[in-house]
C-alpha cells in the first residue's frame, strides 16, 4: 500500500538493458518501445500521479549510466524517488537485468509490477519469486490504471482483472481481462514522458494482434482495428510537436483490413501534400501482398519507402514446419514486384528450424548457407537479419521442443541468450548448435563487409550522373539512392558484427553450451 499522506505519486516504467551488444543494439539508440509509452500515457491521465519511462538503451547525452551497464537508479532513486516500478518484460533477454533490477527496488520497499509478452505460464511464478509484487497479464493500459487505484486503497486487488500476484505464498490469478478494442478511449502515445532517450525513429500502431498463427511468434489472437484517423493522428501529432520525420508502424502485418489501409494511405498522401512535408515510413508486410499493385501504389505514395519481410526460409520443409503459407518458388518473383515498386526491401530469415516429427529431412549448415545466400542474391534483398529460432514461452515451437526434450535448461543457457543469436536446443542432424551459430554470422558477414566504405565513396562521387536522369529525375534519385543507402546500411552492418563478435569474445556462452548438451543427454 503506498503512503496515503502523500499529495502525488511517481510510476517510473523500465525498459531494461540488452545483455550485451548485439544487432539491435544500433537502432534502440534512435527509437524505443511502443507499449511502455501506451502504458505511460494512460497512467500521465491520472490524478496524482506522475510517471516517467526509463529506456536503459537509449540514454543519450544526459542519462545517468550504471557501472555495469544500463541506467544508475541509486541516482535516478535519489533524484526523482519513485512510489512504483514498473518493467517492460517485451524482450525475453533482457528478463535478468529486469530481475536485477526489481530485486534493487525491493530492497527499497518499493512495489514492483512487470508486464510484457514474457510472461506468461511458469514465467509468471518466476517473477513473483524475482522481486516482483504484480504481474500484468496481456495489455495494460487499463490494468495499470485499476492496479494503482488498488495501492491508493481505492479498489480492492482481487477486483483489478488481468493481474497475479503471490499472497501467503500462493499465486493468485484474478479474472481474464478482454483484449481491448476501442481504441479511442486511449491517449495518443507522449513520447516527452521517456526521459533522456533521443528518437529518430517513432514507433506507431493501428493493429494488435495477427491471425497468421505461425509457430515460433507469440503474436497471436483475432487482429483489432484502430481507426485510420486514429493512426494519422498519431504521426501528425508527433510531425507538429517533435518535428518527427521517420516512422515505424509497428503492426505486424500492414496491409490488413485492405481498403482501410489503402484509404490511410491516401489520407497520409494528402496530408503531406497539405503541409508540404515528406515523411519517411517503414513497415511490416507479408510478401503475396506484392500482387496487390493497387496497395502498393498507394502505399508508395503515402511515403513508405522500406518494407520489412519475413521470408523465413527459402527451404520448403522449413516453411511448412513453421506454419508459412508460402512457396519458395514464388517468393523471388514477388520480391522482384516490391522492387519495381521502389521499394527497400528488409529481409528476415530463420536459419536452421527444426522439422516436427514424422517429416524425413535432412540438410548440412554448409547446403542450408547456399540456399540462403543464393536467395538473399537472386532476390535483390536489400538489408538482412538472420536469426535462429528461439524457443519463446507460450509458443507451440517451445511445447514442441521440450515435449522432444531439446530445449537447453535455462539454468545453464539463460533467459539472456534469448536474442536469435544463440543456439537454445539440440538442432536437426546432421548440424550441431555451435554450427547453427558460426553459419548466421558467415552469411551476415558475408552481406555486410567492409568493402563497401569504398562503395560509398563510389556513390558519392556517382552523384553528378544524376544529370543523366533530367527527364526522369526521380528515377535517377531512386537509382541512386538505393545504391548509396544498401553500400551505407551494409558498411554499418560490417561495424555492428564487429562489435557483437568482441562481445562474444568476453562471454562464456561455449562453456555453457557444452553444460547445457551434457545436462540434456542425461536427461535424455
Amino acid at each position: 500500500m503506498l503512503d496515503l499522506s502523500r499529495k502525488r505519486y511517481r510510476l517510473r516504467i523500465i525498459v531494461p538493458a540488452y545483455p550485451a551488444f548485439n544487432i539491435y543494439s544500433y537502432i534502440a539508440k534512435t527509437t524505443t518501445a511502443l507499449g511502455p509509452v501506451c502504458v505511460a500515457s494512460a497512467v500521465n491521465e491520472m490524478e496524482r500521479w506522475d510517471v516517467e519511462v526509463i529506456d536503459e538503451n537509449n540514454l543519450r547525452r544526459y542519462g545517468p549510466r550504471g557501472s555495469s551497464g544500463g541506467a544508475d537508479h541509486e541516482f535516478l532513486q535519489d533524484l526523482r524517488p519513485a512510489d512504483v516500478i514498473g518493467f517492460y518484460g517485451g524482450l525475453t533477454s533482457t528478463i535478468p537485468r529486469l530481475y536485477k533490477l526489481a530485486q534493487f527496488y525491493k530492497l527499497k520497499g518499493i512495489t514492483t509490477i512487470a508486464g510484457g509478452q514474457h510472461f506468461i505460464g511458469d514465467n509468471i511464478s518466476e517473477a513473483l519469486n524475482s522481486g516482483i509484487d504484480y504481474v500484468v497479464i496481456g495489455e495494460g493500459e487499463e490494468t495499470i490504471k485499476e492496479l494503482l487505484w488498488s495501492l491508493e486503497g481505492k479498489l480492492d486487488i482481487s477486483n483489478v482483472k488481468g493481474i497475479a500476484y503471490l499472497n501467503k505464498e500462493e499465486i493468485v490469478y484474478t479474472p481474464k481481462r478482454e483484449p481491448l478494442t476501442d481504441f479511442d478511449k486511449l491517449p495518443l502515445p507522449d513520447f516527452s514522458l521517456t526521459r533522456y532517450a533521443k528518437l529518430k525513429l517513432y514507433p506507431v500502431e493501428r493493429i494488435r494482434g495477427c491471425g497468421m498463427d505461425c509457430e515460433f511468434c507469440t503474436v497471436k489472437g483475432r487482429p483489432r482495428y484502430a481507426s485510420p484517423e486514429r493512426l494519422l493522428e498519431r504521426i501528425s501529432f508527433l510531425l507538429e510537436t517533435k518535428d518527427a520525420r521517420h516512422f515505424f508502424i509497428v503492426d505486424d502485418l500492414f496491409g490488413q483490413q485492405r481498403d482501410e489501409t489503402i484509404r490511410f494511405c491516401n489520407m497520409l498522401r494528402d496530408y503531406q501534400k497539405n503541409i508540404d512535408r515528406r515523411l519517411d515510413l517503414t513497415v511490416q508486410i507479408r510478401l503475396d501482398k506484392a500482387k496487390d499493385l493497387e496497395l502498393l501504389t498507394a502505399m508508395r505514395e503515402a511515403g513508405i519507402n522500406a518494407v520489412a519481410i519475413g521470408f523465413e526460409s527459402p527451404i520448403e520443409e522449413e516453411l511448412k514446419a513453421m506454419n508459412k503459407r508460402l512457396r519458395p518458388e514464388d517468393m523471388i518473383s514477388l520480391a522482384g514486384i516490391f522492387h519495381k515498386s521502389g521499394f527497400l526491401v528488409h529481409g528476415m530469415f530463420i536459419f536452421g528450424y527444426p522439422m516436427k516429427e514424422g517429416v524425413d529431412f535432412k540438410m548440412a549448415a554448409k547446403e542450408r548457407i547456399r540456399h540462403i545466400k543464393d536467395f538473399i542474391k537472386r532476390a535483390k534483398i536489400d538489408t538482412i537479419q538472420v536469426l535462429l529460432p528461439v524457443p519463446l514461452s507460450g509458443t507451440e515451437l517451445s511445447h514442441r521442443l521440450k515435449s522432444q526434450n531439446r530445449v537447453y535448461s535455462t539454468h545453464d543457457v539463460g533467459w539472456e541468450y534469448y536474442d536469435g543469436n544463440f543456439p537454445l536446443f539440440e538442432p536437426d542432424e546432421p548440424m550441431t548448435a555451435e554450427e547453427m551459430q558460426s553459419s548466421i554470422k558467415k552469411i551476415m558477414g558475408r552481406f555486410y563487409h567492409f568493402k563497401y566504405m569504398f562503395m560509398i565513396c563510389l556513390n558519392i562521387f556517382s552523384f553528378p550522373a544524376l544529370i543523366f536522369f533530367l527527364h526522369n529525375i526521380e528515377l535517377g534519385w531512386r537509382k541512386w539512392y538505393r545504391y548509396w543507402h544498401n553500400h551505407l546500411i551494409r558498411f554499418g552492418g560490417w561495424i555492428t558484427m564487429r562489435a557483437w563478435s568482441s562481445a562474444f569474445k568476453k562471454d562464456k556462452f561455449s562453456q555453457k553450451l557444452k553444460k547445457a548438451k551434457t545436462r540434456l543427454k542425461f536427461l535424455d
